[in-house]
């Protein structure tokens, strides 16, 4: 598969019909990435995902085939427009989004930025009362002291300062009247234990979707709490997939 133009970005397309751009932490070289055994996840996803619809998939930001980015310039700006130049370089139009945790975060953003976002569905992050300045806090404290974790996907520990460009960069977003004038379909998944402590600061996630709910669910939202579970819920495709492939092709014909 190519890349993107001008932002050196990698990128695979599966299946075909109405397309789907999934994000983070689905990527195009998933298992070159996080080793054979993740493999099984992303099958579980295209099995789930592309009887119906076109899936598609990249190496970002800066991970896998893609190429170097300065993580200092990764802004929501930035990011917005990197992912819409993706769909485009594929040769997509519309699209619905589906993002967990960084990646639901950045799918509010490319929703209330672009009327190219057809259908949005985000796990493990809040549309609202979200916590982006523990968040960057939590970030920013990392910097120097990148976890293990954290380099699986990363090329190096400089990289890891993309976060903090990132949430400083919507500190100031109007999550309020931005969240409430999305009016695509639109989906929150999250587990019921899925609030955080970030190098000492509180990332209460699961308790902010709680709190919001009944506001969410008044402006159109389909809000499912996985109950048991924690922020990994992500891995949990059984549980994970069914809402989200009856979600996709239930809103397949908006777009």
């Amino acid at each position: 598969m190519p890349f993107a133009a001008d932002t050196g970005i990698w990128f695979e397309k599966h299946g075909s019909g109405p397309a789907v751009f999934i994000g983070l932490p689905l990527m195009a070289s998933h298992s070159e990435i996080f080793g054979a055994a993740a493999q099984t996840m992303l099958d579980a996803w295209l099995d789930a995902l592309t009887p119906h619809c076109t899936v598609l998939l990249a190496d970002y930001p800066g991970i896998g085939k893609s190429k170097d980015h300065d993580p200092l310039t990764m802004t929501a700006t930035r990011v917005c427009d990197d992912l819409l130049n993706v769909a485009t370089a594929a040769g997509i139009e519309r699209f619905g989004w589906i993002g967990y945790s960084w990646s639901g975060a950045v799918g509010l953003q490319l929703a209330t930025r672009s009327d190219r976002v057809a259908a949005l569905a985000i796990g493990g992050w809040p549309p609202l009362g979200a916590p982006y300045a523990n968040i960057l806090a939590a970030s920013q404290a990392k910097i120097g002291d990148v976890p293990d974790y954290a380099m699986i996907m990363l090329r190096s520990a400089d990289q890891y300062q993309q976060w903090s460009a990132f949430y400083e960069s919507v500190l100031d977003w109007p999550e309020a009247d931005a969240v409430g004038a999305i009016s695509c379909p639109r989906m929150l998944f999250f587990g019921s234990d899925g609030d955080l402590v970030e190098a000492g600061f509180p990332v209460p996630i699961a308790t902010a979707c709680r709190t919001h709910r009944a506001t969410l669910e008044h402006q159109g939202w389909q809000v499912n709490e996985i109950p048991g579970y924690g922020h990994d819920v992500i891995g949990q495709s059984a549980l994970v997939l069914p809402k989200l492939k009856t979600f996709v092709e239930t809103n397949l014909d908006l777009w």
